[in-house]
């Protein structure tokens, strides 16, 4: 039985982990955690997502669950993130990160730190989105003249970071298939009299409103025909199962950084 800590446990994705693990076979709750100052600590976890008394507290210390779990699941910001993986290495343990908005020093430190135990690091944790990673990489390998890239994603109005982890993985994907340099080719806006669309940019568009969950739309644009590769998220219970799903796997893999390509036997 794989005993699994939640991080971010009274959160929106927390929260959806929590019950998506109830009904998964070889898994079970070990732990859940929160930031000290969160209401929710002290309290039973099972009545702060919304299910069932299950007398194990929400705690406001990773040290003092840590212990009693072979894998911390964390959906949280950055610095948290990064402070519980260094805990977690030191441990011997596992983690599974769907955190996103790291800077590019942020990320370095975490495949740093991924060498000294086992880590799955996704933006996204959705079979389908995963699906759509890989798709997206063979369709570039085929389009690769003539046809122009442009990257769309909706969240919901909450949302703190810009454009999404997905989006900017879409991206990464595509620019990597077609050997361009994302740094120098990703254009994040438009607006005024900007002139002629290069060949080689990249476009990656942000929408913010209301409750969206997650929608992004890569297009291929040519002359004549333009094809869209699209997925939305309608709750983030496909999150949760992938992040479920992750935690089952990593457990028995050896140190070192994977993401849900791993996880799903996709390369």
């Amino acid at each position: 039985m794989v005993r699994a800590i939640v991080s971010g446990a009274a959160g929106r994705m927390g929260g959806r982990i929590i019950h998506m693990m109830a009904g998964v076979p070889g898994i079970s709750l070990a732990g859940a955690l929160e930031r000290p100052d969160h209401p929710a600590v002290g309290k039973d976890v099972g009545e702060v997502v919304g299910l069932p008394r299950k007398g194990l507290t929400v705690s406001g210390s990773l040290a003092e669950v840590l212990p009693q779990g072979d894998v911390l699941i964390e959906f949280t910001q950055p610095e948290p993130t990064l402070e519980h993986l260094k805990a977690v290495a030191e441990a011997g343990k596992a983690m599974v990160i769907g955190t996103t908005g790291l800077s590019p020093d942020q990320v370095k430190e975490l495949k740093w730190l991924a060498e000294h135990t086992r880590v799955v690091f996704a933006p996204n944790m959705s079979v389908g989105v995963n699906l759509m990673f890989k798709v997206v990489e063979m369709i570039a390998g085929v389009l690769t003249e003539g046809y122009d890239v442009e990257i769309v994603e909706a969240h919901h109005r909450l949302k703190k970071d810009a454009p999404s982890g997905t989006a900017l993985k879409l991206a990464q994907v595509i620019a990597q298939t077609l050997g361009r340099d994302l740094n120098k080719v990703g254009v994040y806006s438009r607006h005024g009299i900007i002139g002629e669309r290069t060949d080689q940019e990249i476009g990656i568009q942000t929408i913010r409103a209301g409750d969206i969950t997650g929608e992004h739309t890569v297009i291929f644009g040519g002359i004549g025909e333009r094809l869209e590769i699209i997925h939305r998220a309608h709750n983030r219970d496909n999150f949760a199962k992938g992040a479920v799903r992750a935690a089952l796997w990593i457990v028995n893999q050896e140190p070192g950084l994977y993401d849900m390509q791993d996880v799903l036997g996709l390369r």
